[in-house]
């Protein structure tokens, strides 16, 4: 099947390219690599230096027809949105919709998209399934939401099928330090180079950390299953702060140094996904515990950097 990424040359999408391939699909990416990396794709891959807001992307479908899009690209820094709106629901909003109607005029038959747990807030109640209330706490939340709604106008309106997924906290190789949610990343960056790690409050707050090869089978799998559903992907494991630098702590056998400092206006104190909604639809089932993650990460860092 010929699939077109967008965000193919980042840290999710490309690890979706690589299983695309393995699984013997066409990919073709667009990417317009503000944070994409051209060395992350695999020479056989076609691709599109191309940004999803600009007309350009249109010629991509028109002379690729893809028969499904599994769109990733995103602006996904809450503070960036919070600082710059405007610019976030350019690329998150009117960019889904552009592709949305090139999906329309091309003749796509399914379209996955990449949503996140931002768009549920503060959690109401633990776990949180897919019918927990959305109210979204930045402009980031809204942004990645909102095309929800136009993806189910489009299926509705034109017959485009459509997977929706909402990413726990995703982790692994070829994630920037400095993206959102991006703790692990963060803290396996100062370790490796001997650095203190900071946590912003008590280190109890808990998160969903789910490694990037079992979110890019999720999105595999959605080729051909879960039409039209909108789905939790995540492991339904609540792990703390805490417990991630006893984790790290043991992956170097080395003392952690460890600062806290307040915690941050706005922080969620807690959020674990209910999973049963993929299980059923999907198939879907996590492989990747996170000590074994955790042990391919900071291998992978060990590696680029040559430390």
């Amino acid at each position: 099947m010929k699939v077109l990424v967008t965000g193919g040359a980042g840290f999710i999408g490309s690890h979706i390219v690589d299983q695309l391939l393995e699984a013997g699909h066409e990919p073709i990416v667009v990417d317009n690599l503000i944070t994409g990396n051209e060395r992350f794709l695999h020479g056989k891959v076609s691709f599109y230096r191309v940004d999803i807001r600009d007309e350009q992307v249109e010629d991509v479908f028109r002379q690729e027809r893809p028969v499904a899009v599994i769109h990733q690209a995103a602006q996904s820094s809450v503070p960036v949105s919070v600082d710059e709106p405007v610019h976030d629901a350019e690329i998150n909003i009117n960019g889904t919709i552009r592709l949305l109607e090139a999906s329309r005029k091309f003749g796509v038959e399914k379209f996955i998209y990449a949503s996140s747990a931002a768009v549920y807030g503060n959690p109401c109640y633990l776990p949180i399934d897919e019918a927990h209330p959305t109210q979204p706490l930045s402009p980031y939340g809204i942004s990645k939401f909102t095309p929800e709604y136009y993806i189910k106008a489009f299926q509705e309106l034109y017959g485009l099928s459509y997977t929706i997924f909402r990413y726990a906290n995703v982790y692994g190789q070829r994630q920037m330090s400095t993206g959102e949610g991006a703790v692990i990343a963060i803290f396996l960056d100062r370790l490796l180079r001997g650095l203190p790690l900071r946590i912003d409050g008590d280190g109890e707050q808990t998160r969903d950390y789910i490694h990037v090869t079992d979110i890019a089978a999720a999105n595999v799998s959605a080729l051909t299953r879960a039409d039209n559903q909108t789905l939790n992907i995540g492991t339904g494991i609540s792990t703390s702060i805490n417990k991630l630098v006893q984790l790290l702590g043991q992956l170097s056998n080395e003392p952690v140094t460890v600062s806290y400092g307040p915690p941050r206006a706005g922080d969620i104190k807690h959020s674990y996904f209910d999973i049963r909604a993929a299980r059923q639809h999907l198939d879907f089932k996590p492989r990747i515990p996170l000590e074994q993650g955790l042990r391919q990460t900071a291998d992978y860092l060990l590696q680029i950097k040559g430390i």
